[in-house]
């Protein structure tokens, strides 16, 4: 087949990678409008499982991921001047450039044409191949273009959140809550290399407002969380990476997948909140299950149907999954009166995931 994959972040590249395993013959396009070396964000992490179940589709994509990554076993959460720590949630942490330029060289050597600094300002000009897949984020290009058959949803949530690093090493995924004279701070943090954590600082409208954040540049914005949240930097600063910006999170849904011989992958096609880190994570299982489709129905017409069938419900458990993080962390003054303990259990257990006996276990 020939395949265009518009879009160069970890959904396009991982099924590329696994399109050319299935049939080397197939003549595979990326198309990325940024660099080799351009990426937005710090670290993203894996839990156990995803990595084995990567392991088990393309062991030198799994080595090299783990080789690069900084593994750790605990969550950690800070309120109220204390600090609980929860063991036996084994999770590993990678710088995100890293991670994208391992897949890049796997691209390379499997023989994928990858087309950097290539702007797909129109799907039309892609669609002279058999299959056109959108891997090309929450702002998607083409579910735009075709939004009357894909028939997507967008829910942009209340609470402001960027995305920063800092030298402090966090041995953990650390979540800190600290309350100021402007309002409520949320940090969500984890190492991802033997020097850098991300840092993402999250809080509501109103405290973002309170603070005057709105109105702040970029070095301001640095220093002023790194105030905030002083005693848990170790005097380290709060660092950006050109990529100083507030957002609010859209949670992305579509009544369809798949268009004629286009379908949807990864941010474009469904969003997860970042505070159960399961972005990535739900891209590449998108492309494993898109890829195993293939290896079935072999067919466009049969295969994107069956990707459809199997993967939508997966991905809408986990989705209501991350609704429920999402909305707890929204409405977190409600349970800001509690001690750490009791606190720590309720962040733990929010999104229904986890219950009492796995954190006992812990």
């Amino acid at each position: 087949m020939k395949i265009n994959i518009i879009g160069g972040g970890p959904a396009g590249l991982y099924f590329a990678i696994l399109m050319k395993k299935l049939d080397p013959s197939h003549d595979i396009t990326i198309v990325e409008r940024d660099g080799p070396n351009d990426t937005f964000g710090w670290g993203i992490v894996f839990s156990e499982k995803t990595l084995t179940f990567l392991d088990g589709h393309d062991h030198q994509t799994y080595a090299d991921i783990t080789a690069a990554s900084q593994s750790w076993d605990a969550v950690v959460v800070r309120h109220k001047g204390e600090t609980v720590t929860v063991r036996g949630n084994p999770i590993s942490g990678i710088a995100r450039l890293t991670f994208l330029n391992i897949l890049h060289a796997r691209c390379r050597e499997l023989g994928v044409d990858l087309r950097f600094q290539t702007n797909a300002a129109n799907a039309a000009d892609w669609l002279d191949c058999d299959l056109l897949v959108a891997a090309d984020g929450a702002n998607s290009l083409v579910r735009k273009t075709y939004e009357g058959f894909f028939r997507p949803s967008v829910d942009v949530r209340q609470n402001k959140f960027i995305w920063l690093g800092t030298e402090q090493p966090f041995h953990g995924l650390t979540m800190i809550f600290r309350e100021t004279d402007a309002g409520l701070f949320t940090s969500h943090s984890y190492k991802f290399s033997p020097t850098h954590s991300t840092f993402i600082v999250e809080c509501p409208p109103e405290t973002w407002l309170r603070a005057g954040l709105d109105k702040m540049s970029d070095a301001d914005t640095c220093a002023y969380l790194a105030e905030v949240f002083k005693p848990d930097l170790g005097g380290q600063p709060l660092l950006s990476n050109n990529f100083v910006k507030w957002l609010n999170f859209p949670l992305i849904k579509n009544k369809r997948w798949y268009h004629q011989n286009i379908v949807l992958l990864g941010d474009a096609l469904h969003t997860a909140h970042f505070s159960i880190g399961s972005g990535t994570k739900l891209a590449l299982e998108d492309s494993i299950a898109l890829a195993d489709s293939f290896a079935r129905c072999q067919t466009v017409k049969e295969s994107l149907p069956e990707f459809e069938r199997l993967r939508k419900p997966v991905v809408e458990k986990f989705q209501a999954a991350a609704l429920q993080s999402l909305a707890w962390l929204e409405d977190v003054k409600e349970h800001l009166y509690l001690d750490p303990v009791p606190f720590t259990f309720r962040l733990m257990t929010r999104s229904r995931r986890v219950g009492f006996n796995r954190i006992k276990r812990a």
